[in-house]
C-alpha cells in the first residue's frame, strides 16, 4: 500500500459524499427550472 492509502485526509464514507453531491446538484437544477417556469408564467 502507498502512503496515501495508509493515511487518508478524509475518513468519511464515499457514499455519503456522493449523496450530498447528487442532492446538491439536483436542488440546483430544480431551482433553475422553477425560475424558468416562473418567468414563463409571468411573461405569458
Amino acid at each position: 500500500m502507498n502512503e496515501f492509502e495508509n493515511n487518508p485526509q478524509s475518513k468519511n464514507n464515499d457514499v455519503v459524499d456522493s449523496i450530498k453531491g447528487f442532492v446538491g446538484s439536483f436542488i440546483f437544477f430544480v431551482a433553475i427550472f422553477a425560475i424558468g417556469v416562473v418567468i414563463s408564467v409571468v411573461g405569458g
